[in-house]
C-alpha cells in the first residue's frame, strides 16, 4: 500500500497528469484531495506536519481530536487519523501535564474505633 501510494504520487508529479483520485495542481506542483495537500507516506514528513500543528508554541499541545482537525484542514494521507491519535496519545509531555477533569475528592471521615480486638471483621 505505502509503496504503491508513494509511486502514484511521484508518477503524477513527473508526468503532470491527474490519473487518480488526487487532481494535480499544475501551478504549485502538488496533488490535492478534496482541497487538501496529499502527503506521501513518509514518517518524517508526517511527524513534521504533526509537530507544527501540535508541538509549536502557537498550537499549545491540543488533544487528539483538535490536532486531527487542525491537520485535516490542509493535509491528507491514508491512515492519518490513526497516525495522529497514536502519536498524540504516546506524547509523554502531554500526558504528564494534562489537566484533571474530575470533581474534587470528598472529605475523609474517621473510622470507628472498636471496643476490643476482633470486634469487627
Amino acid at each position: 500500500m505505502q509503496g504503491t501510494y508513494n509511486k502514484e504520487i511521484l508518477n503524477q508529479l513527473a508526468t503532470g497528469e491527474s490519473v487518480s483520485l488526487y487532481p494535480l495542481e499544475p501551478q504549485a506542483k502538488f496533488l490535492l484531495f478534496k482541497d487538501r495537500v496529499v502527503v506521501p507516506i513518509i514518517e518524517e514528513i508526517q511527524l513534521n506536519i504533526l509537530q507544527k500543528r501540535h508541538d509549536s508554541p502557537f498550537a499549545g499541545h491540543p488533544g487528539q481530536e483538535k490536532t486531527l482537525k487542525l491537520i485535516k484542514r490542509d493535509s491528507y494521507w491514508p491512515g492519518m487519523n490513526q497516525f495522529i491519535k497514536d502519536a498524540v496519545s504516546s506524547y509523554q509531555k502531554c500526558s504528564t501535564n494534562k489537566n484533571i477533569h474530575h470533581k474534587k475528592f470528598g472529605l475523609l471521615k474517621p473510622l470507628q474505633i472498636q471496643s476490643g480486638p476482633w470486634k469487627s471483621l
